[in-house]
């Protein structure tokens, strides 16, 4: 079996193992990292060999660490990167290169049908109709989208809402309120196959999902980072927000999707959304104004460039075909939009 796990910003880990009477045998480790001392290696193998097939992979980090001699090094990675590598390998995971990835990348759409594409495109890479695609949004109109469990009251102001010509839709990935407004937002959706996110835990899939991003950003001379569970950080503040969503069915797949704020009127957004004092004192901040730090101050560039940028990493990294929604994608998607996700049964189902 084998398995590899390119750590979020670091390097990339490999495994190759057999299990002989549930337990890991010949187990070898490899990756483009660094250690010191180089008779280490030995002793991550030797930690391994002979664990329980089924030991999650924080007891497979333990393993290693209580093997490892005073004053070992380990850069690019560590030994909880290689636990998950060792749960990938175990769970048959795939990598980015096994797949032919598509660009959707379309002409603005309104917020309803957004949120109707992406349950869409991900039922039909669950299916394995569509290969998986990397979808770039393009904003019609201002709106407010709140998470699939959120209060609709408690997080949107309707009069602010309304006072703005803002729309209120809500979808189907969990999460915080997003606050939209088209020429500042930058928004993306991964439709992925599960086997891609295999062995990794639901926080790690989050960083694992957006390395390429973190890349691209770093290029535009952006250090970013992940900020657990879902954030995109700067040293600056906030620019990103990610939320998922798991679809069962099929063959199984994951939405991975992300807003982040290319520029902002603060004053606007707090007219809106209802931001209430805890959940600014659990990021450590005291003003909401402070909590996001948009790219066009960060990069310098045109919002198109940014994208262009994105796209380009991105290809770089995986390739990437130029594609599009197909049109029984789309008249799904618009059925979708009218009868779900413009109507106040679903908008409000948490009132």
């Amino acid at each position: 079996m084998h398995g590899e796990y390119k750590v979020p910003g670091g390097k990339l880990v490999v495994v190759d193992l057999e299990v002989e009477d549930g337990a890991l045998r010949h187990v070898r480790v490899a990756g483009d990292f660094f250690l010191e001392p180089d008779e280490a290696l030995l002793d991550i193998n030797r930690a391994l060999e002979g664990a329980p097939a089924d030991t999650p992979a924080p007891e497979l980090a333990a393993r290693i660490d209580a093997a490892l001699p005073e004053g070992t090094v380990m850069f690019g990675f560590s030994s909880e990167a290689v636990g998950v590598a060792v749960r990938r390998a175990l769970a048959q995971a795939t990598d980015w290169d096994h797949y032919d990835w598509q660009l959707v990348h379309d002409g603005p759409q309104s917020p309803a049908l957004h949120m109707a594409l992406d349950e869409v495109l991900t039922a039909e890479v669950a299916a394995g109709r569509r290969p998986p695609t990397l979808r770039v949004w393009e904003w019609a109109s201002p709106a407010v989208v709140i998470g699939s469990f959120q209060s609709l009251r408690n997080e949107v102001d309707p009069e602010g809402a309304e006072r703005h010509g803002m729309t209120v839709v809500r979808r189907i990935s969990g999460g915080g309120a997003m606050f939209i407004e088209p020429g500042n937002t930058i928004t993306y959706s991964l439709c992925v196959p599960d086997a891609l996110v295999q062995g990794l835990s639901f926080a790690d899939s989050y960083a694992y999902l957006d390395d390429w991003v973190l890349a691209a950003l770093e290029g535009m001379g952006v250090k970013a980072w992940y900020q657990p569970l879902n954030d995109i950080a700067t040293e600056a503040g906030k620019i990103a927000g990610a939320a998922q969503k798991r679809v069962v069915s099929g063959g199984g797949a994951v939405l991975h999707h992300v807003t982040m704020a290319y520029d902002i009127d603060a004053d606007k957004m707090l007219d809106v959304l209802r931001i209430g004092k805890e959940k600014l004192s659990d990021k450590g901040t005291k003003s909401a104004k402070k909590r996001v730090d948009p790219l066009r101050r960060q990069t310098g560039l045109p919002r198109e460039a940014v994208i262009e940028r994105m796209v380009a990493s991105f290809r770089g990294r995986y390739g990437l075909a130029d594609g599009g929604v197909t049109p029984e994608e789309m008249a799904r998607a618009e059925e979708l939009a009218a009868t779900k996700f413009s109507s106040e049964e679903w908008t409000a189902r948490v009132p």
